[in-house]
């Protein structure tokens, strides 16, 4: 095991250097210079505009060859040094660190209500199969599937909130006329992130559900199932401890997506409601080029990423002992 973790973190490393150095070629390949044009706008009252955004770029590297440049920032980037946003000028760890923690709480929230509903309703269509059970959740399933978020937002949004009045359709996560106490405040931020939540629950829900939905009926149509049942075993016994311990098997590949969706943030949910959240501040940076946010960004989600499929890798071994981890 512990041979199998170590040779699979050394490959994790090249993924990483891949990932990266990709990722810095397409920023640098963008046809629009964002420190350039920053500058710029402030060629009225700056005379020496030009010399300090050539100062800057060459900070980042940004003046060079992009190999050459990527290894300045990958220099830069082991030193623990990530640089400040071009965007705001906020050092780019703490700018990371104060926008996950409402995105980490909302992912949390979705993972377990995905996890609670899903799976449950998975199971319940595969055993009750072409029954009513099994229409309904294949009706939500497609709709999950084929709704795009942002439209399926809209429409929340405008039931929930405009319409019915139960939500605050103002954007942002806090009322923009809040005054109160800390615990008023957890509250109302609580009541502005419940729609969002609601809304990334159920487009996430169709997925699970197919997914569960199939390995059962696999399951089911097994050999040592149709013993059980000849034998007299409960049905409860039958599709809860034989059947859904075999179907976990293949659920676990869903571990591989649960760290770094917790820490990566929604783009189009947290940008319609406009939620401060890791998502909505990448987003921005992507969109304006701001390499040194955007790098550091994608390198944490990358680690994670690695990081979830090594666990999902591990955790196939523990829910099935047969599993042998190679060397």
């Amino acid at each position: 095991m512990v041979k199998y973790i170590l040779k699979r973190l050394l490959i994790a490393v090249f993924v990483i250097f891949g990932v990266t150095f990709i990722t810095y070629t397409l920023f640098r390949m963008m046809p629009d210079n964002y420190v350039w044009r920053k500058f710029e706008e402030t060629s009225q009252s700056n005379p020496n505009w030009q010399e300090q955004a050539l100062r800057v770029m060459e900070l980042y590297g940004l003046n060079v060859p992009v190999v050459k440049g990527y290894f300045i920032w990958l220099g830069q980037a082991l030193a623990g040094n990530f640089g400040t946003s071009f965007i705001d000028g906020a050092e780019v760890v703490s700018k990371i660190k104060n926008a996950i923690p409402i995105s980490f709480w909302m992912s949390l929230c979705v993972t377990i209500l995905q996890l609670v509903i899903a799976i449950p309703l998975g199971i319940r269509a595969a055993v009750n199969q072409y029954g009513p059970a099994d229409y309904i959740t294949t009706v939500f399933t497609l709709l999950g599937i084929s709704l795009p978020s942002f439209f399926f937002a809209a429409i929340m949004i405008k039931i929930f909130a405009v319409d019915l009045g139960w939500f605050d359709a103002s954007l942002g996560s806090i009322s923009m006329d809040f005054s109160g106490n800390a615990f008023e405040k957890f509250l109302n931020q609580a009541w502005h992130l419940i729609l969002p939540i609601i809304i990334s629950t159920i487009l996430s829900l169709g997925g699970l559900m197919r997914y569960t939905r199939t390995n059962m009926l696999e399951v089911l149509n097994a050999d040592y199932i149709r013993t059980a049942k000849a034998k007299g075993v409960k049905k409860g016994n039958i599709i809860y401890k034989h059947a859904f311990k075999n179907t976990a098997i293949p659920l676990v590949t869903t571990l591989a997506g649960i760290l770094p969706g917790l820490f990566g943030g929604s783009y189009v949910i947290e940008q319609l409601f406009g939620i401060q959240g890791i998502g909505y501040v990448s987003y921005q940076a992507t969109l304006q080029g701001d390499i040194p946010f955007a790098m550091a960004y994608y390198l944490f989600i990358t680690i994670l990423t690695v990081l979830g499929i090594l666990i999902a890798d591990i955790m196939y071994a523990v829910v099935d002992p047969r599993v042998k981890l190679g060397k």
